[in-house]
This record gives structure tokens, C-alpha cells and sequence, in this order.
């Protein structure tokens, strides 16, 4: 058997931002955007609120909380997911100030919990839609 010379393929193609030829700053600019910019710590609350959007169950259980508020036993077969899996995805949900719920009795109704969660799925879903340019 003879070894093959040729360059091995990367795993992943690296892509490359295209970044300014002449390196010159523009401090009002820098001033403006500056004063804007995330905190380190509120970056981190919201690295962390995204790190619960990225599981694909929760965003699954959001998807069918879009459309209508839905009890836990109801979710589970639209998710098809075991209960006790779904009441584990709602805690973290919950936690994060994603979902709200309300007791009817014996069940337990789970909902979006504002219009701030509405607007940020829907505005999601419609970016993923968009054809590329």
C-alpha cells in the first residue's frame, strides 16, 4: 500500500471575516458604540439565558407554546418526549423566566411568558425562513 501525499481536508471549513486593510480608528465611533456595549456581566446573563434557548426539546416545547398554552400531559405527546423529561425542560425554562404556568385543579398549564418571548421566537423562526442572499 502506498501513502497518498495529498493534503488531508479539514474537518471544517474555517471562514475568515473580512477585516479593514488600513488599520485606523475612528474614535467617535469607538466613543459611541463604546458607551453601549454589554457589561461582562450582563453579557454572561445573557450567554447563559441563550444556552438554555439551545436545546433543541426546549426549543421544541416553545415552538408548541407559541401557538397556545398547553397542560403538561398535552405537551408531552405534542413533543413526544415522557413527561417527567418535559417537567425537566420547563424547570430550566422557568428558571430563565421563559415559560409561566398556571394550576387548574390537578394540572398544570404552561404558557410563554410575555410578549418579549412571543416577539423573540417569532423573530427567530422568521430569520431561519428568510432565504439566504
Amino acid at each position: 500500500m502506498s501513502k497518498s501525499n495529498s493534503p488531508k481536508k479539514p474537518r471544517s471549513q474555517k471562514i475568515d471575516a473580512p477585516t479593514c486593510e488600513t488599520h485606523l480608528v475612528h474614535l467617535e465611533n469607538v466613543r459611541q458604540v463604546q458607551q453601549a456595549v454589554l457589561s461582562i456581566l450582563q453579557a454572561q446573563r445573557m450567554a447563559e439565558f441563550f444556552t438554555v434557548l439551545a436545546d433543541p426539546n426546549r426549543l421544541r416545547i416553545l415552538s408548541a407554546l407559541a401557538l397556545q398554552e398547553l397542560c403538561v400531559c398535552d405537551l408531552a405527546v405534542v413533543v413526544k418526549m415522557g413527561e417527567s423529561a418535559v417537567s425537566h425542560q420547563l424547570r430550566a425554562l422557568r428558571a430563565t423566566r421563559l415559560v409561566n404556568y398556571r394550576r387548574e385543579g390537578r394540572n398544570i398549564y404552561y404558557r410563554l411568558a410575555d410578549h418579549h418571548v412571543v416577539n423573540l421566537y417569532r423573530e427567530v423562526v422568521e430569520h431561519l425562513d428568510e432565504p439566504e442572499a
